[in-house]
C-alpha cells in the first residue's frame, strides 16, 4: 500500500461484529485475565497499562507500517525517544559518533550524562561522508546518531553512506526522523537500525501532546529497544497515543500542504531585502541537497532564514509586531511559528559564522498570502526602530 492508504488503514480496530471506525482510548493500570491460559498468553502481550494497551498497540502498528520498520514503542517525548534509543545500545566504556547539528537536549544528554557513565561523544560534522565516518569509529563504537536534516541549519545526511560505514565497525545507526514526519524519509530503508520520531511534531499535529516514537528495522534491534524503555519505566498517557493516532490520520494532505506554504515563504523570503539567505533542503544552496533530492520525496514546513544584521531594538520589533506567527518552541502543528535560534551556542566541530540572526520558521496551514502580509508588517516594524 501507499502511505496515504496505510496512514488511513493502519492501527484500525480488529474487525468485529459493530466496532468503532477509531481505536477507542483505553486507560488502564491493571489488566485482568478470566482464565490462567488467558494469562500466559497475556504476560506476551498486554499485561499491564505500564506496558501499553490496545490504543498505545494501534498506534504502535500505524507508526511501523509508515516508518517501514519491525516494530515500534512508544516514549513520553521526542528528547526521551533519543535518549532511550542510546541507552539501549551503550554501556559503560563505550563510544557514540553524533553529528554536530544534532537537536541540543540530545546534545547535552551526550555531553552531560552519558559521560557520568563513562560513555564518550565524537561530534562529527554533519555532512560527514562515509569513509570519513570510517576514519571516527573506534573498536568501542556502538551508535552512529544522525538527524537528518539537522535542527536549526538543515544539513542533510547521507544515511546510507554511513549507515554502511558504522555497519562495517559493529556499529548500529539511530536517525532523527521527525522533520519529514517518516512521510517523506524512510532512514530504515536507507540502511538506519533504529528511526526515531518526536511525534509531539507532524504525527500528533495539533499542538496538544507530547510523545516519541522508537522504530526499529529488525528482532534484534527491537529486543534491545524494548528491554531499555522497559527498564527505565517509560510510560505513555493512552489519550496522547490516541491523539497521535487520529493526527496521524491527515499526515499526508497536512504535510503536503506544510511542504507547499513553506516553498511558497521560501522563495518569497529569498527576495527580502532584509534577508541574507534562506536555508532549506530543497535549495541548492542547502548542505546536502544533492542527498535530499536522492533520499527524500519531499520537504516539511520547517526551515530557517538568516536576517541581515540588524539591532536587538530592531529584532524586538520584528517579533513584536508578528500576529499570525506564534512565538514559541516546537513545530509540526497546525499553527504557524516564528522564534530566534542560535546555532553558533551549539557546534563544536562545524562553527556558525553568520553575522546576522538565524530565524526559523514553520509554516503552519494558514493562507500564504496572511503570513506574507504578518511578515510584511514585521519587517516594516523593525524597519522603523532601527531609523
Amino acid at each position: 500500500m501507499k502511505d496515504d492508504t496505510k496512514l488511513i488503514a493502519a492501527g484500525r480496530p480488529h474487525p468485529r461484529h459493530a466496532h468503532p471506525v477509531n481505536t477507542p482510548v483505553e486507560r488502564a493500570s491493571t489488566i485482568l485475565f478470566p482464565t490462567y491460559d488467558d494469562y500466559l498468553e497475556g504476560v506476551k502481550t498486554i499485561n499491564y497499562g505500564r506496558l501499553g494497551t490496545s490504543t498505545h498497540r494501534a498506534l504502535e502498528e500505524a507508526i511501523t507500517a509508515l516508518e517501514g520498520g519491525f516494530e515500534t514503542r512508544l516514549a513520553p517525548s521526542g528528547l526521551q525517544a533519543c535518549t532511550a534509543a542510546i541507552l539501549s545500545f551503550v554501556g559503560a566504556g563505550d563510544h557514540v559518533l553524533m553529528t554536530d547539528a544534532a537537536y541540543d537536549p540530545t546534545r547535552k544528554f551526550c555531553e552531560n550524562f552519558l559521560k557520568r557513565f563513562n560513555v564518550d561523544t565524537t561530534f562529527y560534522e554533519p555532512t560527514a561522508t562515509g569513509e570519513e565516518i570510517s576514519a571516527l569509529m573506534r573498536p568501542n563504537t556502538k551508535v552512529v546518531f544522525v538527524e537528518s536534516p539537522g535542527s536549526l541549519t538543515f544539513e542533510v545526511q547521507d544515511i546510507k553512506a554511513i549507515s554502511a560505514a558504522a555497519h562495517e565497525g559493529g556499529a548500529v545507526v539511530i536517525a532523527d526522523n521527525t522533520w519529514s514526519g517518516g512521510y517523506f524519509c524512510k532512514p530504515i530503508a536507507l540502511g538506519a537500525d533504529v528511526s526515531i520520531q518526536a511525534g509531539t511534531k507532524y504525527l500528533a499535529g495539533h499542538a496538544d501532546c507530547l510523545i516519541g516514537s522508537i522504530t526499529s528495522a529488525n528482532e534484534q534491534a527491537a529486543k534491545k529497544i524494548y528491554y531499555g524503555l522497559l527498564q527505565l519505566g517509560s510510560n505513555v498517557s493512552a489519550d496522547d497515543a490516541y491523539l497521535t493516532l487520529r493526527g496521524m490520520r491527515t499526515l499526508g494532505p497536512r504535510l503536503r500542504r506544510h511542504e507547499e506554504s513553506a516553498l511558497d515563504l521560501v522563495k518569497w523570503l529569498s527576495k527580502r531585502s532584509e534577508v541574507a539567505s534562506v536555508i532549506h533542503p530543497a535549495l541548492k544552496t542547502c548542505p546536502g541537497h544533492t542527498v535530499w533530492k536522492q533520499d527524500f520525496t519531499g520537504a516539511s514546513g520547517l526551515f530557517a532564514a538568516v536576517l541581515k544584521p540588524v539591532p536587538l531594538a530592531g529584532l524586538k520589533a520584528f517579533f513584536n509586531a508578528l500576529k499570525l506567527f506564534g512565538i514559541g518552541f516546537s513545530w509540526g502543528g497546525f499553527e504557524s511559528l516564528c522564534v530566534e535560534v542560535r546555532p553558533e551556542k551549539y557546534r563544536t566541530v562545524t562553527p556558525w559564522k553568520a553575522e546576522g540572526p538565524v530565524i526559523r520558521f514553520h509554516a503552519g496551514l494558514e493562507d500564504t498570502d496572511d503570513l506574507k502580509n504578518d511578515l510584511v508588517n514585521a519587517f516594516t516594524a523593525m524597519g522603523q526602530a532601527v531609523k
